[in-house]
């Protein structure tokens, strides 16, 4: 089955059953190697670090790549490492950002069949295969997170974050999303539906914050970091 949006012909992903049990004990020894390998590499940072999450469709010169330049070569200024996902749009202007600041900038790249090449950026490039040992060096390592606008990968990031502080799995560290235009829509859904049903509590609506201007942005992360 198909559909047709802007005149562009979109094909349903096939679903294929994938049970194959040969190879995973092996695999098991690739994921060990991969964390280890991680964790090495990234212990090595000694100063406090800021993840920067957000779209890598965004393209160059638009206003949230340019904010996203902006904050993430503020925060190298103020001494902190800014770590991104590796790849292009948000992920290019933060590591762009802190580079040129004099900073440490991380890009954890994890290779993906479209969409996701490493930018030039990143003076600290780590690269994986495995989408959940990536996740754990951004919670590991971080010291709060930035969402900028994004697709599903983004919202993935963010509500894993959210969860596990919330069932207290991790120390809690503050999470800012950037750009309210965008996360409005998201933040009313989420008090009418889920604090509104019961299903989340009324303190869960204080792990985030809705900011728009970079040196805001950076002004709450040291005062949440440093507390």
């Amino acid at each position: 089955m198909s559909a047709v949006n802007n005149g562009r012909i979109i094909k349903e992903p096939k679903y294929v059953l994938d049970n194959t049990v040969i190879g995973d004990s092996w695999r098991m020894f690739r994921i060990m190697s991969e964390f280890v390998d991680g964790f090495d590499a990234m212990s090595a940072i000694d100063v406090p670090a800021v993840t920067i999450y957000g779209s890598a469709r965004t393209p160059v010169g638009h206003k949230y790549y340019s904010l996203s330049e902006k904050i993430a070569a503020g925060l190298a200024k103020a001494g902190y490492c800014v770590i991104t996902g590796g790849g292009p749009g948000v992920m290019e202007a933060a590591n762009k950002g802190a580079a040129e600041a004099g900073g440490v900038s991380v890009g954890l790249n994890i290779g993906l069949p479209h969409e996701q090449a490493p930018n030039p950026y990143s003076n600290f490039p780590l690269d994986f295969k495995y989408f959940f040992v990536r996740k754990v060096m951004f919670m590991k390592y971080s010291m709060g997170f930035i969402c900028m606008p994004g697709g599903f990968g983004s919202l993935d990031e963010l509500f894993e974050a959210l969860t596990l502080i919330q069932t207290e799995r991790i120390k809690p560290f503050p999470i800012v999303l950037v750009g309210s235009e965008f996360w409005a829509g998201l933040v009313d859904w989420i008090k009418d539906k889920l604090l509104g049903s019961g299903n989340i509590s009324p303190e869960d609506m204080l792990l985030f914050r809705v900011l728009d201007d970079a040196d805001e942005v950076i002004a709450y992360l040291k005062e949440k970091i440093q507390a």
